[in-house]
């Protein structure tokens, strides 16, 4: 099986920066994309920026010029930078990733990590 974890969340001023990474593991035998979403309390989750491949990269209009996706040199890693945080990005933020096993492909999840941005 794929595990994914998050870390980085945590509590930080309205302007301040978080970088959250996220680590995936298990018998994989490729990723061929990591995706950040969010959800918020009463909200369905949505999505904030993926990355496919090495180069096609899209983030959320909500998002853009402040938030920063990037994967890591072993690819079984994948970061967000945010910058310039707002009170409306407080929320429990997951990592996925499209993996490939011997099962087969599939879409497997992190189990979140908090952010909340104060005003």
């Amino acid at each position: 099986q794929v595990q994914l974890v998050e870390s980085g969340g945590g509590l930080v001023q309205a302007g301040g920066s978080l970088r959250l990474s996220c680590a995936a593991s298990g018998s994989i035998f490729s990723i061929k994309s990591m995706a950040w979403y969010r959800q918020s309390a009463g909200k369905q989750r949505e999505s904030v920026a993926g990355i496919i491949g090495d180069d096609v990269i899209v983030y959320a209009d909500s998002v853009k010029g402040r938030f920063t996706i990037s994967r890591g040199d072993a690819k079984n890693t994948v970061f967000l930078q945010m910058n310039s945080l707002k009170p409306e990005d407080t929320a429990v933020y997951y990592c996925s990733a499209l993996a490939t096993t011997a099962r087969g492909t599939a879409n497997y999840w992190g189990q979140g990590t908090q952010v909340t941005v104060s005003s």
